[in-house]
């Protein structure tokens, strides 16, 4: 089982997947109580979470019903259509933490860190041109850190669709080269796969590790961040 070390004085940086926080029709409560509980626990140890939300199935939804009602709908503005799906889920997970969130929802990009005291900074997605991942990268590299979580509906990174294939291959640890074969270098707005191919290159040059795990266990997650042994795949 593999293990990730995080620098003490610098924030966690993580991103949630939109499946994880509207898995059906409407939010999932529990889940959303779970991350609250984690940044509370963590918080408590003097660590920051910053946070980015994704769109999930909402964000396809709205994008698969602008493709239906227009043929003029181009790519960039299904990303901004997915963009504001983003700013939803972030906001909910705000409000949910209360007092452990920075007062704003940071919904722009930013050229210098955010100061704050305690809990988590919640992020939403910014621009066309890649899904939310995209932007935890960029604030991995605004914070000099080199280790990213990312919480999603898998177990792991398997070598392919495991609903479709049983006998998939699930992976530990995962080189970035052989993870961008899977995954290609192309990005096209609804695009579903464990890691974005814009933000994988972004972290292969970079030299960031992402941490691939099911957000259902939060165990497990905290696990992750306290440097212990846990379930998932390293793409490195």
């Amino acid at each position: 089982m593999p293990k990730m070390k995080f620098a003490d004085e610098k924030p966690v940086i993580m991103s949630i997947g939109g499946s994880l926080i509207v898995p059906g029709e409407k939010p999932d409560a529990t889940f959303l109580a779970k991350v609250k509980d984690l940044v509370e626990r963590q918080a408590e140890k003097g660590k920051k979470i910053i946070i980015v939300t994704g769109g999930g199935k909402i964000c396809r939804n709205y994008q698969d019903a602008a493709r239906e009602a227009s043929s003029e709908i181009t790519d960039i503005d299904l990303d901004w259509i997915g963009i504001e799906t983003t700013k939803l889920n972030g906001f909910l997970l705000k409000k949910v933490l209360g007092d452990l969130a920075h007062e704003d929802l940071i919904t722009t990009p930013i050229s210098e860190p955010v100061n704050w005291e305690k809990g988590a900074l919640i992020v939403s997605g910014w621009e066309p041109g890649g899904s939310s991942d995209r932007v935890v990268c960029l604030l991995a590299e605004l914070h000099s850190a080199k280790q990213i979580i990312n919480l999603s509906n898998i177990d792991h990174v398997y070598s392919e669709d495991p609903r479709k294939n049983p006998e998939a291959e699930s992976f530990d640890n995962l080189s970035w080269a052989d993870y961008r074969k899977m995954v290609g270098n192309e990005w096209s707005p609804g695009l579903s796969a464990p890691f974005d191919p814009i933000a994988s290159k972004i972290c292969n040059e970079g030299n960031i590790d992402v941490a691939i795990v099911n957000g259902a266990d939060m165990a497990n997650v905290e696990n992750l961040i306290n440097g212990e042994e846990f379930t998932g795949t390293v793409l490195s």
